[in-house]
C-alpha cells in the first residue's frame, strides 16, 4: 500500500466539532472563531488576534498595519512560500530576497545584512517577513535587533504550549513563571492551511504579543466578514490546538527512528543553531548528496511518496535570484521530505525508516 508524504491529522474529535458546527448552523464567522482566538491566546499569550481566511490575507493585513508604502522593500527568504511574492506584488512592494545557509533553511542576521548591502538604491527596507521554514525557528531576537519591523510566520513551527514551573512566592504560595518569549516580531502569522502544523482546512491567525502592537491590529477588528475565518473552520482548528501535545509526541517518536536511519546514509539533515527551541518535527527533510530524481524514483518503487521540500518556495518556483541566493537555490534542488505525520501507522513508519537507510 502506498504511503503518502503528507496526511492531515483529522480524528473523531475534529469531525465531531465540525459536524456540531454544521448542525448548529454555525458556518460563517461567529462564536466559534472567538472561541478559537480564546483557545489560542491561552497557549500563545498574545494580546490581540484576528482570525482570517488565509495566510495570504494575514500577510496583507500585517503589511498594511505596518504602513508599508508602495515601492518600499520587504526582506523575504528565498525559501519562503511563493504566495509571498503575490501579496507583495498586489501591494506594489519591492521584494528583497535573502539567502539561507547550507546547514539551516532560515534567514539569519548575516544573510539579511548581505541582502541589505546589495539592495537597489532608493529602495528603503521597511519590513522583514521571517518564515520559520519547515518548522525550524530562526534567531528572531538578533534579527529584530536590526531595527527593521519583523513579521514572523510560525505556521510550520507551532509547538504545544509551554507549561511553566511553579515556585513558592514570599507568601509561600506557588507562583507561575512567565512563559518564554516565543515571538520577537511586531506581528505573527499562524497559518491553518492543509499542510500547516495546525489545520482548519484553510485560514490563519494574525496576532500581536503586546498591547501597543495589539492596538494597531484592533483597527482591523471590524473588517468585512468575507475576510474572516468561518466558524466551520474555526471549530476544526480549536480541536487541533487541544490535540497538539498528543500529536507532537507522536511526531517525536517517528522522527527519532528516522534520525537513526539517516545516520547510516551520506545525506545530511539540517542542524538548528545553539540555543534554538527544540525542533517540532513538522517534517523530516534530507539534503541529498545524489540526484533528486534517483531518490524519488527509488522511493516510488517502494510505494513511498517522497517530494521536493521547496518546490512551492520562491527559489523552487524560480522567483528569487539564484545568484544572490545560491544556498537557497541549491537547497531547493536537493532537499526532499519523507512521510512524517501523527496518523502514520507504526508499520508504515518502519517502511520509511528502511527506505531512508537504503537510499542511493
Amino acid at each position: 500500500m502506498k504511503i503518502e508524504v503528507y496526511s492531515p491529522t483529522i480524528r473523531r474529535k475534529e469531525m465531531d466539532a465540525v459536524l456540531t458546527a454544521m448542525v448548529e448552523d454555525c458556518i460563517g464567522p461567529g462564536e466559534r472563531s472567538r472561541l478559537l482566538i480564546q483557545t489560542a491566546r491561552e497557549q500563545l499569550h498574545f494580546d490581540f488576534a484576528l482570525a482570517l481566511r488565509s495566510p495570504a490575507t494575514a500577510l496583507h493585513f500585517a503589511l498594511k498595519a505596518l504602513d508599508v508604502q508602495e515601492g518600499d522593500g520587504v526582506l523575504v527568504s528565498a525559501l519562503s512560500p511563493r504566495y509571498y511574492a503575490q501579496v507583495l506584488a498586489d501591494l506594489r512592494l519591492t521584494p528583497l530576497y535573502c539567502d539561507v545557509s547550507f546547514s539551516f533553511p532560515c534567514m539569519s542576521r548575516e544573510t539579511i545584512e548581505k541582502a541589505l548591502s546589495v539592495k537597489p538604491s532608493g529602495v528603503q527596507a521597511r519590513c522583514i517577513v521571517l518564515h520559520h521554514t519547515l518548522g525550524f525557528v530562526p534567531d528572531a531576537a538578533s534579527i529584530a535587533a536590526l531595527g527593521i519591523p519583523v513579521i514572523e510566520d510560525m505556521s510550520l513551527s507551532y509547538s504545544p504550549p509551554f507549561v511553566p514551573e511553579k515556585e513558592p512566592s514570599e507568601q509561600g504560595q506557588p507562583e507561575q513563571k512567565a512563559p518564554p518569549e516565543l515571538i520577537h516580531g511586531v506581528f505573527a502569522i499562524l497559518g491553518l492551511e492543509e499542510r500547516d502544523m495546525l489545520t482548519s482546512g484553510g485560514g490563519a491567525l494574525l496576532f500581536a504579543m503586546n498591547r501597543r502592537d495589539g492596538s494597531v491590529l484592533r483597527h482591523f477588528a471590524n473588517i468585512p466578514p468575507e475576510y474572516c475565518l468561518p466558524d466551520i473552520n474555526a471549530a476544526l482548528a480549536t480541536v487541533q490546538f487541544r490535540e497538539a501535545a498528543r500529536n507532537m509526541e507522536r511526531r517525536r517518536e517517528i522522527a527519532h527512528a528516522y534520525i537513526q536511519s539517516s545516520l547510516r546514509t551520506k545525506h545530511k539533515r539540517f542542524v538548528s543553531p545553539d540555543g534554538a527551541p527544540e525542533y517540532n518535527n513538522y517534517a523530516f527533510p534530507l539534503v541529498l548528496e545524489t540526484g533528486m530524481k534517483d531518490v524519488l524514483a527509488y522511493a516510488r518503487k517502494k510505494e513511498i511518496i517522497v517530494e521536493s521540500a521547496f518546490e512551492q518556495s520562491l527559489a523552487g518556483a524560480g522567483i528569487s535570484d539564484s545568484v544572490l541566493c545560491p544556498a537557497g537555490y541549491s537547497l531547493s534542488l536537493r532537499t526532499v521530505l519523507f512521510p512524517l505525520y501523527p496518523r502514520l501507522h507504526s508499520r508504515d513508519a518502519q517502511r520509511v525508516s528502511k527506505l531512508i537507510m537504503t537510499l542511493p
